[in-house]
């Protein structure tokens, strides 16, 4: 994986309209950053290196939805730590969850699948997709997530996100308790 130098400015050239509106938002709301950009990672493991140059684990992030296809999640949770649907379905209260299709995730976030993160939920203005977070991760200083397409990761202070980007976006965290195992 070829994972660039830090840059602490949006890309001048090369985001689609989707990645451009992140970074405006960014700047409108005066959040500093950290960015590399990098190969296509589309899995984890593929954003280890990345989560190298930049300090910081990049956050795993999972877009879900109930077998009615009428309630849809976006869980941040630990790149390293596993998903069991039974566990965060237990502490929701609803039915089984299940990965929701990619046309779900186009219409809801405007990104496709891998390239999911806290910062798509600029994009779901009607509320539609509540945000959850496992503990560890939002208790973490920093957030590391693709601005909308896995060709790039930023560094974000986590109280930036939690205290000034998600008020702008209308979502507050369901914080939940994952098990390691």
């Amino acid at each position: 994986m070829t994972v660039s130098p830090i840059y602490t400015q949006a890309p001048t050239q090369g985001l689609d309209e989707t990645q451009q509106i992140v970074f405006d938002t960014l700047a409108e709301l005066h959040i500093p950053f950290e960015r590399v950009e990098h190969d296509w990672a589309n899995t984890m493991e593929d954003c280890k290196a990345v989560s190298a140059v930049l300090g910081v684990d990049v956050c795993k992030n999972l877009v879900l939805c109930n077998r009615q296809k009428t309630q849809f999640y976006l869980l941040a949770m630990p790149s390293d730590k596993p998903f069991h649907t039974k566990d965060l379905s237990h502490q929701l209260g609803c039915a089984r969850l299940s990965f929701a299709a990619p046309e779900a995730m186009e219409e809801l976030l405007h990104v496709h699948p891998g390239s999911a993160s806290i910062l798509s939920l600029l994009f779901d203005t009607e509320g539609k997709v509540q945000l959850v977070m496992d503990r560890e991760t939002y208790e973490q200083d920093y957030l590391s997530c693709h601005p909308c397409k896995s060709t790039g990761t930023l560094k974000l202070r986590m109280r930036d996100v939690l205290e000034v980007f998600l008020p702008r976006t209308g979502h507050a965290p369901t914080v939940v308790d994952l098990p390691k195992y």
